[in-house]
Parts: structure tokens; C-alpha cells; sequence
């Protein structure tokens, strides 16, 4: 760490959503110290003319839970300008565990997170209990961002209840309720951000069997919020609303005032199968909001989807027992075996003989990913589109398409929040008071959505029609916003007294990449690795992490303890 840091010159957009504007900022002993015209020496001075200068962005929904304790280089987050992640979303992490639950929490991890369990099993020691411990165990490992955890309910519930915990269908008793509030409270105390639940029918354990917090009642979460009020610090977050919203408000409303006015963040995800929902949501946001509730909701700026391709863990014959019998040797002698006649015959045979309607395939989703990603591709660009265009079938095309690049071709299939080619539905959800940028970082090789805020500032802040979104706006969205609703207010603004989270970025040339499958977890697990450039430097508490897109190896993230104010360390 330098004793004093001078970024020169820059056009600072503060994180505070007010206009940008061109000023030196001063950095000493990882703070901020003074935004305007800097005077006296230094130990080093970046020259930032032409750059944007912006806080670090803030990822409140990874599932880095494994990660952050078997790798000190949090990427693809940390290289895509993060500076601060949050653990434990959706109700699921690791900890608290006893030794008995600790193989239903890689389950459910491997099915909510798409973390294999061979990965987690090789990765996890399990030095830890309570969810303190777990925290302790965090704080052991040096990082390249910052990390801050929430108390997942799926492991409190197992914890507390047993197995019974894992069947949404079973009811917590009066005295299990008591004494889930009571770790909750602890956990807190130990230093954990709040407390995060899961209502999504689509969050199930690798074995298919519904996250056991999906129904837990008023009953069984408001004490557990009131336990967390009582500390005056605690965030919630809920993942996953169903199809009656007011129901779903009317909770978050319970959980807001026993909390006694804690922030509460919800994620927001258009189903396809209810297209208008998401208005009546940020209706009922609003609504809460003017009544003077702490609540937002967590937002995607792109549909969100999956990436397919042979590396990957989604793709059209990834379980068919035809493919499963030649994929154990490298990708080389995978696309060898692929290309023989014979072996494609026989893949698209039986990928034909076991597809029902219900099963099949959405070719008709199936994006060619080319080396700079289309995140909002036309239809009629799908491999289904294509396939129709040339007169063959969709699953030829797919298999054809997936052996280019010698077999590294890769495919974006959007599921949630998509608009068919239009993206109206997801500005309705970026421009309105009340959303933050949301994300999940750690989903391996299934996604790759670490990089929303990168794709934020490139697309809607400047291709879209010159630029739809104001950049200063878009940038709150992703910083101070996002961290004050994680309770880390001493984060996210370029203002003295904040600390040195700073990301210094040529707008014009930001871009991402293509995500690349790299083999570098534990038992050999392979996950995807996104890279953007643009990206200049990146600082973490004053020290650069990142420049010009390559790590500099240092490490001077750690684990966040509950709430930060501005200024006070």
C-alpha cells in the first residue's frame, strides 16, 4: 500500500447518483481522504484523463460460500471490477452444520449454485460449527475483494430441526422457532451481514427436493427478524417471489417493521410464464418504499440464462448415456469421438427417441456466442431459427455448432427476464427508484453473471441508443445502493471518509468477453472464467488488485463484520 495515492484528473462518478465531474482523488492508509485538486506529493500518481473513476462495485448475490475459503483470487468477480462480494444468498451456505448435515448442504449448494459436489467435498474442510466459526474460518484467508456473509435458513433450519428441516412441508415447532432466532441473533453479533431465505420453487438440491425454506410460514421468519432488529444491524434477503405478490409484500412488510426498519432486499426475476408480473411487483415496491420501508429489490440488467457448450454442465446431450459413455477423456478426444459418423448418429438417435415436449431442448433459446457476447440476440439468430433457415433439425445444427472452436464453442441460453430481442421489460426494472444491480458469481460453469455491472456501463450507459441509462445513475445502482442495502455504507461513494474501493475504467473501449472454461478447482473441477477489457486499474482499500485486466497478486481484501458506517474503522 502506498502512504499516499493520487488518481488524477478522472471523471469521477461518485456512486451518489449526482452528475459526474473531473477532479483528482486522494487516497492515504486505504481511505479516501480528498476529491478535488490535489496538492503535495505522493508516493504515486495515476494518471486517469479520459477515464471514468468510479467506487468498486458491489456483488450482494454470489455463491462464492466455497470459494472465498479455497482461493484467494475471487475471479471472475475480482478481474470484472467488484470489489466487494456477499456469501451466503438464497437461504443456502454452510454453516451452521454439524457433521451430520454437512453432506445435505453440498446438495442443495450443488442444485441452488450449480457447485458440483465432487468440487465442494474436495474443496470444503468443515474446521467450523456455528455460523460464527464458519465466519472465523473466512477471515483466515486473505482475498482480492472484500467479503461479507449472510446466515443462510436452509442451514439454520437443518441445524435446529434436523432433516426434518430439509422438507419445506414440515413445520418448525414453537421452541425450534425460539431457537433458530436465538443463532440468528448470534450470528449477527458474530458479525454477519443478516440473514437470507429462499421461496423459489426453482431452488432444489442436486437430488431434486425443494429447498425446505420455500413455505416456512410468518410464523417461523418473524421471530428470526425481530431476534435480528434487536441488534440494530442485520440486513434480509429473500430470493425467489411467487405468483401472489401481495402475499409475498405482505411478509417482507412483517419482516421489515419486527426488524424494526432493517433493509430488506428482495431478487427480481421475470417468470416467462407470467409476463406482467414484475410490474405489479415494482408496484407494490413503490408502495412499500413511500411508507417509509427500507426495501429493494435486486435486479438484473440482461436476461438471465445459462451458457452451454461441451465444457460445460448445460448442453443439449449432456445426459443421454451415449454422450456420458465418451466424455471422460480431454475436450480434444471428445470432439474426435463427436466427429465420427457413427457417434453422431447414435447421440442424435437417441437424443431423438427420449425427448418428450416437456424435455426437449430449447433450441429455440440456443445462442451462438461469438468472442464479444450478444446478451439480447434477435430470435431469429437461435440455433432453432437457423436450423429452419438451412432445412435441417435443430439438435443437427446444435451438435454441428458445438465442435467449432475445436470444441470450445459456447451458447447463451436466456431462461428469466428476457423480452425475445427486446429489452423494455428489464428498463422497466433498471429505471425505477428502489433496484440495485444484483448477480451470482459463483454459479461455475452453468453462468456467468458476475459481469451485470460491467454489462450495465457498456450496454445500457452507452450502445443503446447512445446511451439509455445515466451513467451516474447506473453507477449508484451498482455501489453505494447496492452496498447500503447489505448495511455497508462506509463503501460504494467517492467521497473522504469512504474507503479506497475504486475502479478506473476507459468507457469506451469496456467490452466483455466470451467466458472461457479454465480447470482450477478442487478435484479438477472446471468453472467458467469471464474477462472484460476496459477495466485500468481496480483498488481494493487503497492497494491495486487488477490493472489493465491482470491480477497484481495482492491481497488485501478481508472479511467485512456486520455494518460499516463512513469514517469510522
Amino acid at each position: 500500500m502506498w502512504d499516499r495515492l493520487i488518481i488524477a484528473g478522472g471523471l469521477v462518478v461518485d456512486g451518489t447518483g449526482r452528475e459526474p465531474f473531473t477532479a483528482d482523488v486522494v487516497v492515504e492508509e486505504g481511505e479516501i481522504v480528498h476529491v478535488g485538486r490535489a496538492t503535495g506529493p505522493a508516493d504515486r500518481v495515476i494518471d486517469a484523463d479520459g477515464a471514468l473513476v468510479t467506487p468498486g462495485w458491489v456483488d450482494v448475490h454470489t455463491h462464492y460460500d466455497g470459494h472465498v475459503l479455497w482461493d484467494r483470487h475471487v475471479s471472475p468477480s475480482s478481474g470484472l471490477g467488484v470489489t466487494t462480494v456477499v456469501v451466503g444468498n438464497s437461504g443456502v451456505g454452510f454453516a451452521p452444520a454439524r457433521a451430520r448435515e454437512r453432506g445435505l448442504l453440498v446438495e442443495l449448494m450443488h442444485g441452488v449454485g450449480h457447485i458440483p459436489a465432487t468440487v465442494l467435498d474436495a474443496g470444503l474442510v468443515w474446521n467450523w460449527e456455528s455460523h460464527g466459526e464458519y465466519l472465523d474460518a473466512v477471515d483466515q484467508v486473505p482475498h482480492d475483494v472484500e467479503v461479507g456473509a449472510l446466515l443462510p435458513h436452509a442451514a439454520l433450519r437443518l441445524y435446529v430441526m434436523g432433516e426434518r428441516g430439509a422438507d419445506h412441508t414440515e413445520r418448525a415447532s414453537p421452541e425450534e422457532v425460539e431457537h433458530m432466532a436465538e443463532l440468528a441473533r448470534d450470528s449477527v453479533l458474530a458479525g454477519a451481514l443478516g440473514f437470507s431465505t429462499s421461496r423459489s420453487e426453482n431452488h432444489k438440491s442436486s437430488g431434486g427436493e425443494v429447498i425446505g425454506t420455500r413455505t416456512a410460514p410468518a410464523e417461523e421468519l418473524v421471530p428470526i427478524a425481530a431476534a435480528i432488529g434487536s441488534t440494530g444491524r442485520g440486513v434480509f434477503h429473500l430470493s425467489g417471489l411467487g405468483e401472489d405478490v401481495d402475499a409475498d409484500f405482505a411478509l417482507m412488510r412483517k419482516l421489515a417493521e419486527a426488524s424494526a426498519g432493517r433493509p430488506l432486499t428482495f431478487s427480481l426475476r421475470q417468470d416467462p410464464f407470467h409476463s406482467l408480473n414484475h410490474r405489479k411487483v415494482l408496484e407494490r415496491l413503490a408502495s412499500a418504499r413511500e411508507q417509509g420501508l427500507a426495501i429493494t429489490a435486486q435486479v438484473a440488467p440482461r436476461p438471465i440464462g445459462s451458457v452451454a457448450g461441451l465444457e460445460c454442465s448445460s448442453h443439449p446431450f449432456v445426459r443421454q448415456t451415449s454422450f456420458e459413455r465418451i466424455q471422460s477423456g480431454s475436450l480434444a478426444e471428445l470432439v474426435a469421438l463427436l466427429r465420427c459418423d457413427g457417434v453422431r448418429d447414435l447421440v442424435l438417435q437417441e437424443y431423438r427417441s427420449c425427448t418428450s415436449r416437456e424435455s426437449a431442448y430449447p433450441f429455440d433459446r440456443m445462442f451462438p456466442m461469438a468472442s464479444v457476447p450478444d446478451y439480447r440476440p434477435h430470435p431469429d439468430s437461435s440455433v432453432a431459427a437457423r436450423a429452419a433457415k438451412i432445412g435441417c433439425s435443430p439438435e443437427e445444427l446444435a451438435y454441428q455448432l458445438m465442435l467449432e472452436d475445436d470444441g470450445e464453442a459456447k451458447f447463451f441460453v436466456p431462461h428469466m427476464s428476457r423480452d425475445d430481442g427486446g429489452d423494455s421489460m428489464i428498463e422497466d426494472m433498471l429505471t425505477v427508484p428502489g433496484t440495485i444491480l444484483g448477480g451470482a458469481g459463483a454459479d461455475m460453469d452453468f453462468s456467468s453473471d458476475s459481469s451485470f455491472p460491467t454489462d450495465l456501463l457498456a450496454y445500457w450507459c452507452r450502445d443503446r441508443g447512445g446511451g439509455t441509462l445515466d451513467v451516474a445513475d447506473a453507477v449508484r445502482r451498482a455501489t453505494s445502493a447496492a452496498a447500503a442495502a447489505v448495511g455497508l455504507d462506509d463503501r460504494g461513494v467517492v467521497a473522504p471518509g469512504y474507503r479506497a474501493d475504486l475502479n478506473v475504467i476507459d468507457h469506451q473501449r469496456l467490452l466483455l468477453r466470451r467466458p472461457d472454461v479454465v480447470d482450477d478447482l478442487p478435484a479438477g473441477g472446471h468453472r467458467l472464467l469471464q474477462r472484460a477489457d476496459g477495466y485500468l486499474h481496480t483498488f481494493v482499500a487503497g492497494v491495486e488488485t487488477q490493472r489493465d485486466g491482470e491480477p497484481t497478486g495482492a491481497l488485501p481484501g478481508r472479511l467485512v463484520r456486520g455494518c460499516r458506517m463512513a469514517g469510522v474503522r
